[in-house]
Order: structure tokens, then C-alpha cells, then sequence
């Protein structure tokens, strides 16, 4: 009997927080920044599609366009930067109540950012989205502009780009290599004979499975690579790369789980083989962090082409201005 104004309740709610959040910018963009309709972003990845004229949107309200486009070079550590202009419309967003003179600081804390998305998949063109991300870092750029910075976050495919680029492949295969030796050298142990089948077979597992992983962590680095750049050339190639990214992850993630869970199973008969200070058993611990460092870094990846794998494209559904 209580379901339905419980979902009244919530949807009210929802509603109001859309409206509050709405109005305010409006304020933000019209007079919050002292007159000026001026705001500048800067974007350390491409902008190509993004042109002069392209829509500014929160949540799909047009509220402004981009008004210029530039790229900076910081001669000091020759980092490159896209600088971009744009212009708001004060009158786009109808405010309603009182505001604060801290609302510019209020909105930023709770997670307003700029983020390019795409317009259209069949043109490759681009726009800029303002949404609340309230897990995302404040960051400003250093750049000398008479306008109000907005921050801005990286695309979608940028971040599982970084994600994937954080896994150190080369350095997970070869801490395999040395694990492998190690384990070997305790198979010729005359004491490992001693320990339970199930260990034994644990250990041999976990043997064959380290080299599966590292034959595929070896031949899956320059296959990411190869994959996520065409990805990012253009949106039609990203369309047709993102279900062989997702297949190839996952047979990662899969073999890195059968991995970990055999190693795991190891680990608790060698510990009665080697005193706990043995660097035989320090590297088999270390090793066992990579692994399941590594296997947070990938599923974490996972979960995102499963869940959401358009996101990579176009953001979050219902975005589009």
C-alpha cells in the first residue's frame, strides 16, 4: 500500500535536485562569474571533432556553444594542452529562488565537470557535457585566460585506456617468470613429496596456468595497444573494436582468476616448507599482490564494457543535446 507514494517521493526528489541543479547554473553562467558569458576549458586529450559552434549541454539542455579552439604548447615541459572557449546563454536556463555567493565553489565540489562526448556516430562530431561526476578530482589547468576555467574529466576511453595502461604487462610476466622458478625449485624439493596430493596438484595447476597467462599477458599487450588506438581514431572503428577489447580482457580476467585461486591454494602448503622470512616465500607473496592488483585493474574494466560499453562512445545514456 506504502509503494507507490514512497515512489512518488523519490521521483519528486529527483526531480527537485534536477531543478535546483538547473537553476543555479543558470545563475553560475549568467552572474555568478562576476557578468562575463565566458568560460575556458582545457582538455589534455584530442578535441578532433569538437568544432567552433559545437553545443555546450547539461544534461541535454543546450546552454551554450564553443566559441574558440586552440592547442598550447608549455614550452617548459612541452606539455600540450587544447584550450576551449565558450560561450553561455544566461537566458537558456530559467532560475527560480535565491542563490548563495559561494554557488560557483558549492557546484564545483559537488562534482560539475566538462566532458566531451559525441554528437553524432556517423559524423564523429563532438560536443561538451556538463554533469555532476562527484568522484571525480578538481583539476585546473595552468594557463593565464581572463575567463572563468570550468574543470574538465577525460573521456570515458581515455580512462580504460589509462586503466590498462597502469598494468605494467611486462613487468606481471616476468614476476611470473621468477614465481615459476621458484615454484619449481620447491617441486624438487624432497619435502615438498610430503605434502597433501591436493597441494601438490594446487601447486602443478597453478604452474600451468602462470604459463598460459604469461604466453597470453605477452601476446595481449600489443593487442590492446593496436585495439584501443584504432578505437581512438574514429568512433565507426571503435563501434567495431569494443567487442574484441571486451573478449580480450575477459579471457585475461579468467585465466588471471584461475591463477590467483591456485596460487592462493599453494601458498598455504609451501608456507609449512620455508620459514616465514624465506625469500622464496616473499616472492611468492609479492607475486600474488601483482596478481591481484592486476586482477582489480582488469575487472574493474570488465564491469565497465559490461555493463555500459556504449559509454566509451557516447557517455551516459540520454546525454546527447
Amino acid at each position: 500500500m506504502s509503494e507507490q507514494p514512497h515512489s512518488v517521493a523519490i521521483g519528486a526528489f529527483v526531480a527537485g535536485a534536477l531543478l535546483i541543479a538547473l537553476t543555479t547554473f543558470g545563475f553560475l553562467i549568467g552572474s555568478g562569474f562576476g557578468g562575463k558569458e565566458k568560460v575556458i576549458m582545457a582538455f589534455d586529450g584530442s578535441v578532433t571533432g569538437l568544432n567552433v559552434g559545437a553545443p555546450v549541454a547539461l544534461r541535454g539542455v543546450q546552454v551554450g556553444q564553443v566559441t574558440k579552439i586552440e592547442a598550447v604548447l608549455d614550452s617548459a615541459n612541452l606539455e600540450l594542452v587544447m584550450l576551449v572557449e565558450a560561450e553561455f546563454d544566461p537566458d537558456a536556463i530559467r532560475i527560480r529562488g535565491t542563490v548563495n555567493d559561494d554557488l560557483t565553489e558549492e557546484l564545483l565540489a559537488r562534482g560539475l565537470r566538462a566532458q566531451l562526448n559525441t554528437q553524432s556516430l556517423l559524423t564523429g562530431l563532438l560536443y561538451i557535457q556538463l554533469d555532476f561526476h562527484p568522484d571525480s578530482e578538481l583539476k585546473l589547468a595552468d594557463i593565464d585566460s581572463p575567463y572563468f576555467q570550468f574543470p574538465t574529466i577525460p573521456t570515458d576511453l581515455e580512462r580504460i585506456t589509462k586503466t590498462l595502461q597502469d598494468i605494467d604487462v611486462a613487468a606481471l610476466a616476468e614476476q611470473l617468470t621468477e614465481m615459476v622458478d621458484n615454484v619449481n625449485a620447491l617441486v624438487s624439493n624432497d619435502d615438498f613429496q610430503t605434502l597433501p596430493e591436493s597441494t601438490r596438484s594446487a601447486l602443478q595447476s597453478f604452474t600451468t596456468l602462470s604459463d598460459q597467462l604469461q604466453t597470453q599477458l605477452t601476446s595481449s599487450g600489443p593487442k590492446l595497444d593496436k585495439l584501443l588506438t584504432d578505437a581512438a581514431l574514429t568512433l565507426d572503428s571503435a563501434n567495431q573494436q569494443l567487442p574484441a577489447i571486451s573478449r580480450l580482457v575477459q579471457k585475461n580476467l579468467e585465466i588471471l582468476d584461475e591463477a590467483i585461486g591456485a596460487f592462493e591454494d599453494t601458498l598455504r602448503g609451501v608456507e609449512s616448507l620455508v620459514s616465514y622470512d624465506s625469500p622464496t616465500l616473499y616472492e611468492l607473496n609479492k607475486a600474488l599482490q601483482e596478481l591481484t592488483r592486476a586482477g582489480r585493474s582488469l575487472q574493474s574494466l570488465a564491469n565497465t564494457l559490461e555493463d555500459n560499453p556504449e559509454a566509451l562512445l557516447r557517455g551516459r545514456r540520454g546525454d546527447d543535446p
